[in-house]
């Protein structure tokens, strides 16, 4: 069975929307207008795409993803492993960045079900949640900023449900104050 992994961005208090500047969100570019670059706090991403097979993305960013991280030589291992987008309406893929279409979270986990590593969630806020109360996730990867954001799309899901324990595998803080938190899903 594989492992699915979350990973995100997210403030103090649970917001992942627009880390990286997407239009529309009152404080878009949280990620580095509002907090000093510390290189070694973005280290897991590296070991996140060394150790991912595939990705695993909701309509929304997908479509944001597909136009740029094809040109993105940083992103030449993700560019390279398939792709999943789970979707109920879109109706095609785009051609820059093919990806094969899910439809539901069923879907999902018929694919961890199926042989091979690691499948990494980036972004996809709505996917995160939806796949988190179906207690799919495995994994969490997590760089919590020194913020509050307040408003924006949150990580977690605020459904009333049993609690989720976690467990902590890594952790560090950075002198930028970003804390890295690897968590596992306790079943």
């Amino acid at each position: 069975m594989r492992q699915i992994i979350v990973t995100a961005f997210v403030s103090l208090d649970g917001v992942m929307e627009a880390p990286g500047g997407e239009p529309g969100y009152r404080n878009s570019g949280w990620t580095f207008k509002d907090v000093e670059f510390v290189p070694e706090a973005y280290e897991l991403k590296g070991t996140e795409m060394g150790e991912t097979t595939a990705l695993l993305l909701g309509r929304t960013s997908y479509e944001a993803f597909a136009p740029v991280w094809p040109t993105m030589d940083e992103f030449a291992a993700y560019n390279a492993m398939p792709r999943y987008v789970v979707s109920t309406t879109l109706e095609s893929d785009d051609e820059r960045w093919p990806a094969t279409i899910l439809r539901s979270v069923d879907d999902v986990a018929a694919l961890k079900e199926t042989e091979g590593g690691p499948i990494a969630v980036h972004g996809s806020a709505t996917l995160g949640k939806a796949l988190a109360d179906a207690g799919l996730v495995d994994r969490y990867h997590l760089l919590v900023f020194p913020l509050l954001l307040g408003a924006g799309r949150r990580l977690f899901s605020d459904a009333d449900q049993d609690a989720v324990k976690l467990r902590v595998v890594d952790h560090a803080v950075y002198g930028n104050g970003i804390q890295k938190q690897v968590l596992d899903v306790v079943r």
